[in-house]
């Protein structure tokens, strides 16, 4: 399955990595290339930072699978902001320095939440083709830098597809139909694409 046009590297880091890269061509044409050392060495870093590797996706269509790197700090029933219904709601604490990519929990196409104020960050709805409803939600990350998403309501995402990024990382959050079958525990150190949160269960 694919998980995306742009593999292992972050579409996030392309600017950043064309800036150093330039610079230190220029350097190393007008100067000597000993000066365009560190341009060369910030342009490795900015790889490791934006670094976006593939991943397995589980065969599983009920499977709903981490949006994001990091760990399970919260996992709770309460009422949905968005959807206006009960939830479980899964909170991960992406790590500062893993991937900061995040994915689609599962296939299912974009809608608007009908419901998003009262102070909430921007939530993605997504729902699946039997009906089930879920919202993925990404905070700020520590810099206070707002979150980028690379799709639009309307399109429609496959399960595990990079959907998008939070420099740094931050906390992401996904509401889920209140009769899930929940896989993980508080601690629970996952990784985006590749592991199960969540099973979903119907009646």
């Amino acid at each position: 399955m694919t998980t995306g046009r742009y593999p292992y590297f972050s579409r996030a880091g392309w600017l950043p990595f064309g800036v150093f890269a330039g610079m230190g061509l220029l350097v190393a044409h007008y100067l000597h290339w000993i000066w365009s050392i560190p341009f060369w060495i910030f342009c490795v870093a900015v790889v490791y930072i934006f670094r976006d590797p593939d991943r397995e996706i589980p065969s599983s269509p009920r499977a709903v699978v981490s949006p994001a790197d990091g760990v399970v700090s919260v996992i709770e029933e309460v009422q949905d902001p968005y959807l206006d219904r009960q939830a479980i709601r899964v909170a991960i604490d992406m790590k500062q320095l893993g991937v900061f990519s995040t994915r689609s929990p599962i296939e299912g196409k974009i809608l608007e939440p009908p419901r998003s104020g009262d102070g909430q960050p921007h939530g993605v709805w997504l729902k699946t083709d039997e009906g089930d409803d879920l919202v993925v939600v990404m905070h700020r990350g520590p810099l206070h830098n707002l979150p980028r998403c690379y799709v639009r309501i309307g399109e429609r995402l496959g399960q595990g597809q990079r959907c998008g990024y939070i420099t740094m990382g931050g906390l992401v959050e996904i509401y889920l139909p209140v009769n899930s079958r929940i896989q993980v525990g508080q601690g629970s150190h996952l990784r985006s694409g590749s592991d199960v949160i969540a099973t979903l269960v119907h009646k």
